[in-house]
C-alpha cells in the first residue's frame, strides 16, 4: 500500500461538543444511594457527583488534547475503515518494531506514559539498545478508529488488520506485540495466526479460556485460581453479558448521558486497579476523565462493545486445542482481574520465556505502573532482538 494513503491526524474536539457536555453534566439526574456500603452495588453516587462536578468545572480538556497531539499520529484506509494509529520512532542503534494493543475500556491514551520509556529508554536512564519503534493503533470501532455506520470487528479481524498495518503499510516484516485486556487477545491471536511475522508476544493478561472445569485434577495453586475464576464469573461479568448480547440497548444510555458513561467506566477503573477502594489512588482524575472523554467526544462506546458480542457468538480467538508457539512473556500485576498460574498458561502458550509477578499494580498497567511494565517489555524482548 503506498505511503501516500497515510494521513497525519490531529485531534480537535469542537467547542460546541464541550458546551453541550457541560449542559448535560449540569442537568444530570442522579439515582439514590442504596442502603449498602458505597460501591457494593456499582458506582458510588457520592463519588460520581464529585467527579462530574470536576468534569464540568475543573477539568481542562484542551490540556489533555494537547498531550495527545504531541504524539505522532496517522490514519490510513484499511478493511473499509479509517484506522488511526500512533507511530513513534525509536531512538537507539536498532529499534525493534513493537505493536502496542489496548483493550476496553481503554484507548491509545493509556500509553502516553509508557511510550517515551519504550522509544527513548536513554532519556530515563536506560540502554538505547533497548529502544522500540512503537505502533499503537486505536482498535477498530474505538475512539479515533470509529465513524458511525462502519463495519464491526471481532478479535480475529482486528488481528488481521493490525498485521496488514505493520507489514503492508509500515513495512515491518517482523515485529513484536504487547497487550493487556483485548490487546492480550489480539497479540495472542497474532502469535497463533501470523507466527512468521511475530518475534514474540508480551502480555499483562493471559487469553486462556475461562472454564472452571478446565483442569480435571487441579493442584492447590490451580484450585485457588479456579475458585477465583468462579467468583469472577458470578460477580464481575455482568458488563460482559450485556455488552455481548444486547450492546445497542446499552449504547443508547451511554451515548446520550455523560453521567451514565462515566459511571459505567469509573466502576471498572476502581474494580480493576490497585487502588485500595479509591480509584484516585491508582489513576488521577485527569487520566480517568480523558479516557471517558475520548469515548464521549467520538460517540464510540457502542461500537467498542463489539468484540464482546463477537466473542459470545463465535469461537475463542485461539481455537480449541490450538496453541500459541511464538516466544511469550507475561507480567502479572496483583489486581489484574484474573491471574492464571503458569501451569494453566502453558496449556496454550508453549514457549513462555519470561514470567514475572509484580507486587503492585492492576489491569491498567501502562497507566498505573508504566516504569515496571516498560522494564518487563525491554527484558523480554532483549534476547529476541
Amino acid at each position: 500500500m503506498p505511503h501516500d494513503r497515510l494521513r497525519p491526524f490531529t485531534l480537535s474536539v469542537p467547542e460546541s461538543v464541550l458546551e453541550d457536555l457541560r449542559r448535560r453534566l449540569a442537568n444530570t439526574r442522579f439515582p439514590d444511594e442504596p442502603p449498602t456500603a458505597p460501591w457494593s452495588t456499582g458506582t458510588s453516587v457520592a463519588y460520581l457527583k464529585a467527579l462530574l462536578a470536576y468534569w464540568r468545572d475543573g477539568f481542562d480538556w484542551r490540556a489533555q488534547e494537547a498531550k495527545l497531539n504531541a504524539l505522532r499520529q496517522f490514519t490510513v484506509p484499511l478493511a473499509g475503515i479509517e484506522l488511526h494509529f500512533i507511530h513513534e520512532q525509536g531512538r537507539g542503534p536498532d529499534p525493534l518494531p513493537l505493536l502496542l494493543c489496548h483493550g476496553w475500556p481503554g484507548s491509545v491514551w493509556e500509553f502516553h506514559k509508557l511510550l517515551p520509556l519504550l522509544t527513548d529508554p536513554a532519556r530515563s536512564g536506560g540502554d538505547p539498545a533497548d529502544a522500540f519503534s512503537v505502533v499503537a493503533p486505536s482498535l477498530p470501532g474505538y475512539v479515533f478508529s470509529f465513524k458511525p455506520g462502519q463495519p464491526r470487528f471481532g478479535i480475529e479481524a482486528i488481528a488481521e488488520v493490525f498485521a496488514e498495518l505493520m507489514t503492508e503499510v509500515l513495512g515491518y516484516r517482523r515485529f513484536g506485540a504487547q497487550g493487556g485486556d483485548w490487546g492480550a487477545f489480539i497479540a495472542s491471536r497474532l502469535g497463533f495466526a501470523f507466527p512468521a511475522r511475530i518475534i514474540g508476544i508480551h502480555l499483562n493478561l493471559l487469553a486462556v479460556r475461562r472454564d472452571p472445569k478446565m483442569v480435571a485434577d487441579p493442584t492447590a495453586e490451580e484450585r485457588a485460581y479456579l475458585d477465583q475464576l468462579s467468583r469472577f464469573l458470578k460477580e464481575e461479568t455482568g458488563y460482559q453479558w450485556i455488552q455481548g448480547t444486547k450492546p445497542t440497548t446499552l449504547a443508547f444510555a451511554l451515548t446520550d448521558s455523560p453521567a451514565g458513561l462515566a459511571a459505567w467506566l469509573v466502576e471498572k477503573f476502581r474494580a480493576w486497579t490497585d487502588c485500595g477502594g479509591n480509584p484516585e489512588n491508582a489513576l488521577t482524575r485527569e487520566e480517568m476523565l480523558t479516557g471517558i472523554m475520548l469515548y464521549w467526544a467520538t460517540g464510540a462506546i457502542g461500537s467498542s462493545f463489539w468484540p464482546y458480542y463477537a466473542r459470545m457468538h463465535g469461537p475463542w480467538p485461539v481455537p480449541e486445542g490450538a496453541t500459541v508457539d511464538v516466544p511469550a512473556g507475561y507480567v502479572e500485576f496483583p489486581k489484574e482481574i484474573l491471574r492464571p498460574p503458569r501451569s494453566v498458561a502453558e496449556r496454550m502458550y508453549t514457549d513462555i520465556r519470561r514470567w514475572t509477578v509484580m507486587g503492585k499494580g492492576g489491569h491498567f498497567a501502562a497507566l498505573e505502573q508504566p516504569e515496571a511494565l516498560a522494564e518487563e517489555i525491554r527484558a523480554f524482548f532483549r534476547p529476541l532482538r
